[in-house]
């Protein structure tokens, strides 16, 4: 019976991807197809290429291959300690398999729904499905002194983060078909519109909103995603939490840290002055949050944790991570304060109340920290630094609002879109692992492995 019910979830599993993908790659290819000859006469002749330039380049690809770091070793040694030792294992597996699945759907389509030509503000154009028109000297208008293709695969590391981050809600119980399945849909659903609503000309965009490398694309949007699955999941058997290796914790934690560095500082996408003040922003605002958090907790249960230490660093970049281009080295002092109180007590105070199993705390840091960057943004950006942002002490109230409105607006479209998601596999492949399965470990009843390393 087991192999049976197994069977037929993987056969739907397989149906879902179909109906989920190839309709719309066929609608994609038919379209590109049609436009190519027109984008080719429309383009004017007489104007002249930007220039590559091989210093930002090189730069670029550096950024590129720091945030890769990020998701494969960093989160998935961060996330995979946390977990306990029977379901160490599937935690990596759902980070690695969803870089892996980001990698191949960025280049089919998500690369050109997130920066293709703008359609209504809330998605981009198909002229660039499967790359379509992209070559080795092709340069993107919100890139112009790199090869396309280092920015194509820069974001695509972004994307893929923003889905794996949310799986930090969801360990220990979750079923590995399920996991595949959200990460597709959500990967496609919510990612792509809203990286395209801020990044690639949409609606928050064109209002002026700012985020530098992803307080509502990435935090927000899998802070509320994480908090909306562990809701729908439900709460665990055993549900203390009982971090399998808090080495690796600290050396995923430090991989995380040192890879933000490409995050943040890439998203100048030029080896310039305004990459070097994020990179001493983020820097600043991750250990100035890792101390502030330490002293909380300190003060709240007498005695500071190495883990205290960890996740305070890593609510200091999330919160930096809007901002990170447009503060100055004061405002970053300030937010990393802010982030080291401000999630701790949605983690040790907000969680408990009211009794949600944010396993790994993905809501409690990435939620709340990118809500709380996102909105200080605005209250913080200084033209000094970048004169693309002017903040409330700056003299600009409206920006701070601007900021509330597009946190607002990820919020309600992550929130539902991902309920419809896990309500569609709930009825189809199923979203938990049986009882009896979940008390062995996931490790072993979804890979038939065991992590007798760790």
């Amino acid at each position: 019976m087991f192999k049976v019910r197994r069977a037929l979830g993987t056969a739907a599993l397989l149906m879902m991807l179909f109906i989920a993908i190839v309709p719309v790659a066929t609608v994609f290819a038919e379209e590109a197809a049609t436009s190519a000859p027109a984008a080719a006469v429309a383009a004017p002749a007489a104007a002249p290429a930007p220039k590559i330039d091989t210093g930002d380049t090189a730069w670029m690809i550096v950024a590129t291959a720091l945030v890769m770091l990020m998701s494969i070793p960093g989160l998935a040694l961060f996330y995979g300690g946390l977990a306990k030792r029977k379901d160490s294992l599937n935690t990596m597996a759902m980070t690695f398999v969803t870089f892996c699945l980001s990698s191949l759907l960025w280049v089919v389509y998500g690369y050109t729904l997130s920066f293709g030509t703008d359609k209504g503000g809330f998605i981009g154009g198909m002229e660039k499905f499967f790359l379509h028109g992209v070559g080795p000297n092709s340069i993107s208008d919100l890139a112009k002194t790199i090869p396309e293709y280092i920015f194509i695969v820069y974001q695509l590391t972004f994307a893929a983060i923003t889905v794996a981050l949310a799986s930090g809600a969801y360990i220990e119980r979750m079923k590995f078909s399920a996991w595949v399945l959200f990460s597709v849909l959500w990967f496609t659903l919510v990612y792509l519109p809203v990286a395209h609503w801020v990044w690639g000309g949409g609606f928050l965009a064109k209002m002026g909103a700012l985020d530098f490398a992803g307080g509502t694309v990435v935090h927000i949007n899998a802070g509320i995603a994480a908090l909306v699955g562990a809701l729908m999941l439900g709460k665990r058997k055993e549900k203390a939490l009982i971090p399998s290796n808090l080495t690796l914790v600290v050396t995923g934690a430090g991989l995380l840290w040192f890879g933000w560095f490409g995050f943040n500082a890439g998203s100048a996408l030029a080896a310039n002055g305004l990459s070097g003040a994020a990179f001493l922003n983020t820097n600043t605002a991750a250990a100035v949050a890792a101390i502030s958090w330490m002293f909380v907790e300190w003060m709240h249960s007498g005695k500071p944790t190495v883990l205290g230490l960890a996740s305070g660093a890593v609510a200091g970049l999330v919160t930096i991570t809007p901002a990170a281009g447009f503060v100055n080295v004061t405002g970053a002092i300030i937010m990393g304060v802010l982030a080291g109180v401000i999630p701790f007590f949605s983690v040790a105070w907000m969680k408990p109340k009211f009794k949600y199993d944010d396993t790994l705390d993905a809501f409690g840091i990435h939620g709340v920290g990118g809500l709380l960057g996102a909105v200080l943004t605005g209250v913080f950006a200084d033209p000094a630094i970048n004169e693309a942002g002017k903040g409330l002490l700056y003299g600009n109230p409206g920006q701070l609002w601007t900021q509330i409105v597009a946190s607002l607006a990820t919020i309600a479209y992550s929130g539902i879109v991902t309920l419809v998601i896990f309500l569609a596999i709930k009825y189809t492949v199923g979203i938990r692992v049986d009882a009896e399965e979940e008390t062995m470990g996931v490790d072993e009843s979804e890979h038939g492995e065991r992590a007798y390393n760790l």
